[in-house]
């Protein structure tokens, strides 16, 4: 499965069967056949298309997602169908509102997570041996909150061990990263450097793809047991990605180690650092190229988890009108 980036000025899409057909000028550029496309992202103010367009993307279960053309940030994703099944979202908002239950679900969020950093950072020290010390020190940062995580007795708690960790970690991706890219830790909203633009964009795609497999499972991304849930935020999403930052921020890495993202695919406006045309090409190509582990990885988790709620929550639905009535004929 595929992602179409429509990133173009005078760009229009139309439906043409069961293909997406792409005119840049007037001029027919080529199609896209729908059921190869996960999802669609609209980068910009210049593409034009119409509802049925949306429409037959929707259909097809292929998110749409739209990025501001000025901050290169989400504005808004559309989903295809939901799924019907009432009873793993009863169960899920009730273990919402169980202490217990959550805090065993973060904790092992933020176990996972911390296990990947010093996985990751295993990996920078065996490329970069020059930077062994900070290296070996942000990795035993991240170990020591790994060991206190056992007795962490609340999600406040569990914050803080992640966010030690997390500051470890990114000192430790800026001993690796090019001094040139002024990486001096993770800063967004703007994001002033290269790298931050670069992770935060990565992010960004990671959750839309955390939210689509929600959506697919039953889940309501919405509703998180570590985030809690919050106006305007999918908290569920952001639970599952929190195993796979560590992986987005080594993926980050490569990216400018390789030069397949550089200094010069970058431009700053008003404090916010943004990557370009020509960036985003690269970025997309590369992104497409390595997505299928995490999506593997994010469908699984979803599906076992909104299976297991799916049997908690029978007990919560009322019978199928239609079942009743079949076994009242019978």
């Amino acid at each position: 499965m595929s992602t179409l980036l429509l990133d173009r000025a005078q760009l229009e899409v139309r439906c043409e069967g069961d293909a997406l057909a792409l005119y840049e000028a007037g001029q027919r550029r080529g199609t896209v056949p729908v059921h190869l496309l996960e999802r669609c992202i609209i980068h910009g103010a210049g593409t034009r298309l119409d509802s049925g367009v949306l429409l037959r993307l929707a259909e097809a279960g292929v998110a749409t997602v739209l990025f501001s053309p000025r901050l290169g940030q989400r504005v808004a994703t559309v989903l295809g169908p939901a799924h019907d099944d009432a009873a793993v979202r009863l169960a899920q908002a009730r273990r919402v509102l169980d202490a217990a239950w959550s805090l065993d679900w973060a904790r092992q969020i933020v176990r996972a997570k911390l296990a990947r950093q010093r996985r990751v950072i295993a990996h920078w020290a065996a490329a970069r041996p020059d930077a062994r010390k900070p290296l070996f020190d942000a990795d035993a940062t991240v170990a020591a909150a790994l060991a206190r995580l056992r007795s962490a007795a609340d999600a406040d708690t569990l914050r803080g061990l992640e966010g030690s960790a997390a500051r470890a970690h990114f000192a430790a991706l800026a001993a690796v990263l090019p001094t040139a890219l002024s990486f001096a830790g993770r800063n967004r909203r703007p994001p002033r450097d290269p790298a931050n633009a670069a992770l935060s964009l990565a992010y960004t795609l990671l959750h839309v793809q955390a939210v689509q497999a929600c959506h697919a499972a039953g889940l309501d991304a919405l509703l998180g047991f570590y985030h809690r849930p919050a106006h305007g935020r999918e908290s569920l999403a952001s639970d599952l990605i929190e195993p796979l930052r560590p992986r987005v921020d080594l993926w980050v890495w490569e990216r400018f180690r390789s030069r397949e993202l550089r200094n010069d695919h970058f431009t700053t406006d008003r404090g916010a650092c943004l990557l370009g045309k020509a960036g985003r090409s690269a970025f997309y190509a590369a992104w497409q190229r390595d997505a299928a582990a995490p999506q593997r990885w994010l469908r699984a988790a979803t599906r076992g988890l909104a299976r297991a709620l799916r049997e908690e929550g029978r007990a919560l639905v009322d019978a199928d009108p239609a079942d009743e009535e079949a076994a009242a004929c019978a």
